[in-house]
């Protein structure tokens, strides 16, 4: 008899006891369970989200940071930290006066010296920021509450940028952390944010604890999206550390945690049967899942290998293990996502359902592989990426290519994919991630759509003639203009395959209905603010 994983939790259930639920759980008491959340989401591993763009080091830089500007529910950008700001005539010089009441955690006040070093930094290593950089002849403080941007010609997505959510957001941070270069990490955890770090119950790999920030002083506008006043209504935050899936819902059926942010889809139906949960999509555009090959090395420095890739992947039967449930999934074709104002089908002929793995065989052959190991970065603790890298395995092994998994966690991933060098030097060959759909439709921050070689996103793609498109984005002035762009950008994009989509997922979250109050952003990005606990 095989016994399921869903038929082993309502086994367990039904006796009354909870799956495999971590000793941390049973033990650990906290005062005021009603003005505590506990948040299971995966391994946060990096602190810094400068240093890295990963999902859950964004998250922790939404709780403990703040930002100059920050979009609302329509995806505008508001102002934060800013309290005024103002552009000169000519377009090129803007300046921004802080609010009153930021302060550190330590206890200083925020200076517009720190926002300048952070802008700096920031501006190293994000899509958007290293516009502005590229752009700026001058980013230097006033005074004390003041600073400027002083541009060498006028820049009109400025804003837009300083509040994108793409790939890196505009953290501000203490100057002394923020003159570090981006390539080494911030460490402190000292923000300015809504919630405070705390560093003496912080259990590395079990759980990390979030504190209200009894001295923030929210912006007096309504919450909206990311923007408005980011009002902590509990105590206290917890940020529960559960690799397993099915230890995962048994904590939350039983009430040991109030949120899992990413359930695997086989359990949605016992999720929805259950009277105390409930699924809630916080991101309805959803996100594009994404094949990221390193173009550095053999056999994807050869562009027949990527052609080959493309032709190769069957998004209709990557859609059935990532989003099996057919309301959360569907194909994407388009660089731009589904949801944007670019999306579009210039040069998309190479989709077909099924595939086509007797063209991409043919195409492997005329790129000159020789049997090269090829090395995918499978996430262990991911459940969509899992999946995929093993559907992705086997579609290659089937067309003779030498392919092998390389498990880790997400953090493992995260850690090597940074290697440039070949296999034999601990490199890869491909890894498998995601990004909302709606952030596609923004090729001057996307994190996938550079094109900039070494100095782009890992994979490293790199096409001048797309570059020198992608640099017009941000000084076009009309909608169509920017449609007739994208679909140059697209048509360049697939011939000489950047990287290659998977499909779009919808990824709902569980929740017990006791927690509301979350705020729904299009990306996976989970503020702690404006929660509340019945």
């Amino acid at each position: 008899m095989t016994i399921s994983r869903r038929s082993l939790i309502k086994t367990g259930l039904a006796t009354g006891t909870a799956l495999s639920i971590p000793s941390v759980l049973r033990a650990q008491t906290l005062p005021g369970p009603e003005r505590t959340v506990r948040m299971a989401m995966g391994g946060l591993t990096v602190f810094d989200p400068i240093f890295t763009t990963t999902d859950f080091s964004q998250i922790h830089g939404l709780a403990i940071y703040d930002t100059l500007f920050a979009t609302d529910s329509k995806l505008l950008p508001q102002p934060q930290m800013v309290g005024k700001w103002g552009v000169s005539d000519d377009k090129k010089t803007y300046t921004f006066e802080l609010r009153d009441g930021l302060g550190w955690h330590d206890g200083t006040p925020v200076t517009a010296a720190d926002c300048v070093a952070s802008i700096r930094r920031w501006g190293q290593v994000a899509s958007g920021g290293q516009l502005i950089m590229a752009r700026a002849s001058d980013i230097s403080k006033k005074d004390e509450k003041t600073f400027t941007i002083t541009l060498k010609e006028p820049l009109g997505l400025l804003i837009d940028i300083l509040a994108t959510i793409a790939g890196s957001s505009l953290f501000i941070m203490r100057e002394k952390d923020a003159d570090r270069p981006a390539t080494e990490q911030v460490t402190t955890n000292i923000g300015s944010g809504p919630l405070k770090f705390n560093h003496a119950l912080a259990k590395p790999g079990a759980n990390f604890t979030y504190d209200r920030n009894d001295k923030y002083v929210p912006r007096s506008e309504a919450s909206d999206g990311l923007a408005g006043g980011k009002v902590v209504n509990v105590d206290r935050v917890i940020w529960e550390i559960i690799a397993d899936d099915q230890t995962a819902l048994a904590a939350l059926q039983a009430g040991e945690v109030d949120f899992v942010s990413q359930p695997p889809a086989d359990l949605y139906s016992m999720i929805e049967s259950d009277p105390n949960l409930a699924l809630q999509v916080l991101n309805k555009s959803g996100s594009d899942m994404c094949l990221r090959m390193n173009h550095l090395q053999k056999p994807f420095d050869n562009v027949k290998a990527r052609q080959a890739m493309l032709h190769l992947i069957d998004q209709e039967a990557f859609l059935r293990i990532t989003a099996p449930d057919p309301r959360f999934g569907r194909p994407v074709t388009s660089i731009f996502g589904n949801s944007t104002l670019y999306s579009n089908d210039e040069n998309t002929g190479w989709y077909k359902k099924g595939g086509a793995p007797e063209k991409a065989g043919k195409l492997f052959k005329e790129a000159g592989y020789a049997g090269e190991k090829v090395v995918i970065l499978q996430p262990t603790d991911w459940a969509p990426g899992r999946d995929a890298s093993q559907l992705l395995a086997a579609a290659l092994q089937k067309i003779g290519v030498n392919a092998e998994l390389a498990p880790s966690d997400w953090s493992g991933v995260v850690a090597r994919r940074v290697n440039k060098g070949p296999i034999e030097s601990g490199g890869w060959s491909i890894f498998m991630t995601d990004d909302a759909d709606y952030v596609q439709g923004d090729p001057s921050s996307a994190i996938f759509l550079p094109a900039s070689g070494e100095n782009g996103w890992f994979g490293w793609p790199k096409n001048e003639e797309y570059e020198a498109l992608r640099a017009k984005w941000a000084v076009v002035g009309t909608l169509e203009e920017r449609k007739d762009l994208a679909r140059r950008m697209q048509r360049i994009w697939w011939d000489f395959v950047g990287d290659v989509r998977l499909g779009q997922i919808v990824s709902p979250s569980a929740r017990r209905k006791a927690l509301t109050g979350l705020v729904e952003v299009p990306h996976l990005r989970i503020p702690m603010w404006n929660m509340q606990k019945a």
